[in-house]
């Protein structure tokens, strides 16, 4: 399998799950391409205006079967052997595992959503997106802490951001892309058929009333209120102006979400967005500097600022926990968490050398640490990183050429 880090040790039966999960890609991926040599749908003209800056896909997430973490293993996200891998820490345990969805080559990256909810509700989908000459991107579905996935498809390239997918509380899934559309399906079951609609685009969203005002520069991420209605953020050119909007009956507002203080004299950039249990969380860049904010219904709590200035490495990682909580890296290895709503930004102690992702654990934060084709999970504890456990992931290095 070109491009794949396989386990260091799979049963027969696992062998052949693997190679069947990679011709049902196969099949699928011809469906999409025919369908695409019959009408294919004219691209969306991105907003005149800057891009919003790129935020790493190393990220961490906590959903019902568990907490997951996205890293990239082998090499540099920007080379040859940048091979992307996701882990598992399974609800109640305290080790992690490799579960990377198998079948494709995952050069481009992964990006992954679920949410709170036990049971049939507690999908995760992981999303491939395109490299080398993979198009669009492949889709794969776990409700059981990745032992094992069923395939899927989204017809088009999924955006360069961890917010690309998001699942919501009746297990409908939104799919930003890479122009800014973003897509919609009713469940993971719909998606995996290629049952997507087109929700908005970015030339829709920045003509609408609420974009014209902020001056939308890009969509970086998507998610739920808890209703189950879709929230979309992103970039605004416009300085004082959040791009955070709902959609209202087909109509895009804005969610209402102000920069506080002398901060509203510059723009703003959503880069990441997240449901909680009582409404959403959300993480914004402006002046220099990172804000929290958490919605509880139409009304919004902003945290106060903590610095990320570009020229100091901005910011390297980011991620959601549960109760609003989320966690930063950033350059000089820096790492800030905060609890939820109300609380403050709290520096976290130096993290240790090739820390990609922080991931919350019992009774504090884990450092997920990549040197090649070994990860090191170091604990904190008593204010000092303890080394807890290592993976080593085989790298077929050279086989993405």
């Amino acid at each position: 399998m070109t491009g794949r880090a396989l386990g260091s040790a799979l049963s027969g039966q696992a062998l052949f799950a693997r190679a069947r999960f990679g011709r049902t890609l196969l099949t699928l991926a011809g469906v999409a391409l025919t369908a695409a040599c019959g009408a294919s749908p004219a691209p969306v003209s991105a907003p005149a205006a800057p891009p919003p800056t790129e935020v790493p896909l190393s990220t961490s997430l906590v959903t019902g079967q568990g907490t997951w973490a996205v890293a990239v293993m082998g090499g540099t996200a920007a080379g040859d052997n940048a091979f992307w891998q996701l882990f598992v820490r399974p609800a109640g345990a305290s080790r992690w595992s490799l579960v990377t969805p198998p079948g494709v080559a995952d050069n481009g990256g992964l990006v992954a959503a679920g949410n709170s909810a036990t049971g049939s509700g507690a999908a995760l989908v992981v999303g491939v997106r395109p490299s080398q000459n993979l198009v669009f991107s492949p889709l794969a579905t776990s409700t059981d802490t990745g032992r094992t996935w069923t395939p899927g498809l989204l017809g088009a390239g999924l955006a360069d951001t961890p917010g690309a997918i998001a699942v919501g509380p009746s297990g409908r899934l939104l799919a930003v892309l890479r122009n800014g559309t973003i897509e919609a399906a009713p469940s993971a079951g719909a998606a995996a058929s290629g049952q997507w609609t087109t929700l908005t685009t970015a030339k829709a969203l920045a003509t609408s009333p609420a974009g014209r005002v902020c001056g939308v520069t890009g969509v970086m991420a998507s998610s739920f209120v808890p209703d189950g209605k879709p929230i979309v953020a992103g970039g605004c050119a416009r300085p004082g102006a959040v791009g955070v909007f709902t959609d209202a009956g087909g109509t895009w507002r804005s969610a209402g979400l102000a920069l506080p203080g002398a901060l509203d004299r510059s723009p703003a950039r959503v880069f990441g967005l997240a449901a909680d249990a009582g409404g959403n969380v959300a993480l914004l860049a402006a002046g220099g500097s990172v804000l929290a904010a958490w919605r509880d219904g139409t009304r919004w709590t902003v945290s106060a600022p903590v610095s990320a200035l570009v020229a100091a490495g901005g910011v390297r990682a980011f991620g959601f926990g549960g109760g609003g909580s989320a966690w930063l890296l950033l350059g000089g290895g820096r790492a800030e968490s905060i609890g939820g709503a109300g609380q403050s930004w709290q520096a976290l102690p130096s993290v240790p050398a090739g820390t990609q992702v922080l991931a919350p654990g019992a009774g504090g934060y884990e450092a997920l640490a990549v040197s090649g084709s070994r990860l090191t999970v170091w604990r904190l504890d008593r204010g000092a990183w303890v080394k807890a456990q290592e993976v080593n992931v085989p790298i077929q290095y050279g086989s993405s050429g």
